[in-house]
């Protein structure tokens, strides 16, 4: 256990926009920080992290917590484990239990497989350096590839014994199940109780999660068996999805975001040479085809990618399959071909990282002039070839997002294929056309089986109304249209709108939640009939008007985080922070409460600098705010008494009823006119 002393210093040390910016790209907006959401695919950032209050919203997907809520999201950690993560981070000293048999296998599956992959890599690390058949053999192999000690040490790279049984024996002999080693892949047991190392003989590559954990390996075969696999890679699991996984990602995070480029290679002795070259923004696929999630794991530092392929045929092809994929998901992508029978290893041993990294910087070329280069290549004066290619880099053309992009493209293939821009403007508009109108038709799809599985929830300003869904065939000349009549008006403003009453309801949660212990002077008189001037929280002035009034919210989730606020006070305890919601277990709640604590708006310096017009901030005018929101709560909640009392009067009979109806009613609307009053607002 881990006591509550450390836990608090651990929480009063962590950095939150430090912690995450480790695993997304975050740009400083006002009080925030802002960038894509890293647990949805997005395209427009609408991940907020707000370091004053300690915790992160987003606004598309609805997640949210504080700094150990991200880490166990994130990384899939326990809350011991995201603490032990978050302590190793600023160096608080926490003391560890030794873990008894017992205790190993009282362990959930899934820790036991990040457990058991670390006890692996550590063991293999360990045979090269101090086993003589490990230095013999796997050491002697990594220098001969000219990797030094220390970027060996840097990626944990090791040797597997070419014994049948050698690390499952000893990793059983530790206290590790059958089970547990057989789902990691570590071991293939056979019938009859038969079984062997799967990496047997091979020099190891651990593959890391972003956050530094062990999730499997990549073994290179050192025999000259014909029928061994030259790279045998661990089969998926419960912690290692290949797909969604990039060799190096681990080691060449910070390097990606501070170069803001990202160089991708096929293989992980490139990219273990790349990094010793100084290209430590270097990262490869993981044993497969380049895939759309690692893209987005790409995408989370940076969007420019140069995607490094060897210069054969097969180098080649690689490329321009990979390329597409990049451009689908909004990526700056260029192309760097090394000479034939090169690769970024073989480059860097035969020339050294100044020249690598020199031929790296003049052979850079952008995407679609390579891929125009390229197919032009084999079409040489075939009319119908080159229509083809035509049409080909024009779908390449067509993904990309920036219309000023598109247009360079457009300007550098009309003079590499001597055709008129006009020409091939036209057919991208066609392309770009289809491509929306089969967007549209699979967000359609998608909206009517969403809306088939689940009711339309009321709209609130995490889940604005999305109106009707769009055609399935709509016609391309309707997009400008379309484009034009979109409304730009924020989710504030349509609930304000549509649905006043909530809105109302939840200004009150959100100055409760942001401003509720900010003290606002407020005159009281002693006993002896003085006035003086005190300070009251603000959370203690509205749990008042409130309590005392007998107003209910109409919205339950804003009644739960009123009714925290309503103990609090009235049990004189502290109020509850941003901490308190970022660490409750009620999802809705949680979600809901640090949306308000979350302003996604800033206001442009436009605004003074060029318009002239001063904007004043929340703050400076807080006492009138709380004043009117009350006061509008009042009236709200009186609106609705009196609509009740027209009903009953629709419907009563009887006589002395109707007269105890009539007065109430003209009271409430006195009392409305009295709570308008201060409001300046006129009753009719």
């Amino acid at each position: 256990m881990i006591s509550r002393e450390t836990i608090q210093r651990i929480m009063d040390a962590t950095q939150i926009e430090e912690v995450i910016g480790e695993f997304v790209s975050l740009k400083k907006r006002g009080a925030n920080h802002i960038g894509c959401c890293p647990f949805h695919n997005e395209k427009t950032p609408s991940f907020y992290v707000s370091p004053s209050k300690g915790i992160y919203k987003c606004f598309g997907c609805g997640k949210s917590g504080n700094a150990v809520g991200f880490i166990m999201d994130h990384e899939h950690y326990t809350y011991p484990e995201a603490l032990r993560y978050l302590a190793n981070k600023y160096n608080i000293e926490i003391e560890e239990e030794r873990q008894t048999e017992e205790q190993k296998e009282r362990q959930t599956e899934r820790d036991a497989l990040f457990h058991v992959s670390e006890f692996a890599q550590k063991y293999f690390a360990d045979l090269l350096y101090n086993n003589e058949l490990g230095r013999a053999v796997g050491l002697s192999y990594f220098h001969q590839r000219g990797l030094s000690d220390d970027i060996i040490r840097t990626f944990g790279l090791g040797y597997c014994l070419d014994e049948w049984r050698n690390f499952t024996d000893h990793a059983r002999s530790n206290g590790y199940s059958n089970e547990v080693l057989e789902k990691s892949g570590l071991t293939i047991f056979k019938e009859e109780g038969k079984y062997y190392d799967r990496f047997r003989g091979r020099v190891m590559f651990p593959i890391y999660s972003i956050s530094g954990r062990v999730l499997g390996f990549s073994g290179r075969v050192l025999s000259s068996e014909k029928q061994a696999a030259k790279y045998v890679n661990s089969p998926d699991s419960e912690i290692y999805d290949k797909s969604h996984t990039l060799y190096g990602i681990f080691q060449a995070r910070n390097a990606i975001s501070k170069e803001n480029k990202c160089y991708l290679v096929e293989g992980n002795v490139d990219v273990v040479s790349m990094h010793q070259s100084g290209v430590c923004n270097t990262v490869a696929s993981c044993g497969t085809s380049l895939t759309t999630e690692q893209i987005r794991l790409i995408k989370r530092f940076t969007p420019n990618v140069t995607v490094l392929y060897d210069g054969d045929k097969a180098g080649i092809k690689a490329a321009l399959r990979a390329v597409n994929l990049l451009f689908e998901e909004s990526m700056h992508v260029r192309v760097v071909l090394f000479p034939d029978g090169e690769d970024p290893d073989s480059y860097a041993q035969k020339y050294g990282s100044t020249q690598l990294q020199e031929y790296l910087s003049t052979h850079e070329e952008n995407f679609v002039a390579f891929k125009t280069r390229v197919l032009l290549e084999d079409v040489q004066t075939d009319p119908i070839r080159k229509s083809e290619v035509l049409k080909e880099i024009i779908n390449t053309i067509a993904l990309v997002p920036d219309p000023i992009e598109r247009q360079e493209y457009i300007i550098q293939t009309a003079s590499r294929l001597r055709m008129s821009e006009q020409v091939l403007l036209n057919e991208l508009g066609k392309t770009i056309n289809l491509n929306i109108i089969k967007s549209r038709k699979e967000e359609a799809r998608q909206q009517s089986q969403a809306a088939n599985s689940a009711p339309n929830p009321l709209p609130t300003t995490a889940n604005p109304q999305p109106g009707a869904p769009p055609p399935l065939e709509p016609d391309p000349s309707d997009y400008e249209l379309m484009r034009q009549s979109t409304s730009h008006r924020a989710p504030e403003q349509i609930l304000a709108e549509e649905h006043p009453a909530e809105y109302q309801e939840e200004h009150i949660i959100q100055l409760l939640l942001n401003y509720g212990s900010k003290e606002l002077p407020e005159e009281m008189v002693d006993e002896a009939g003085k006035t003086f001037t005190t300070s009251i929280p603000i959370a203690n002035i509205i749990v008042d008007e409130i309590i005392e009034n007998e107003i209910q919210f109409d919205n339950k989730l804003y009644q739960q985080i009123f009714d925290f606020y309503r103990q609090a006070v009235v049990e004189q305890q502290p109020l509850p922070d941003a901490n308190f919601f970022a660490t409750l277990s009620d999802t809705l709640i949680r979600n809901k409460a640090l949306m308000l604590m979350v302003n996604p708006y800033t206001i442009s310096d436009n605004w003074l600098m060029r318009k002239h017009i001063s904007v004043p901030s929340i703050e400076s005018r807080l006492y009138k705010d709380v004043e009117e929101s009350i006061l509008t709560l009042k009236q709200k909640a009186i609106d609705k008494k009196i609509e009740n009392l027209k009903y009953k009067l629709r419907n009563c009979k009887d006589d002395d009823e109707t007269d105890r109806l009539i007065a109430e009613h003209q009271h409430l609307v006195t009392l409305r006119q009295a709570v308008c009053k201060p409001l300046h607002r006129v009753i009719v």
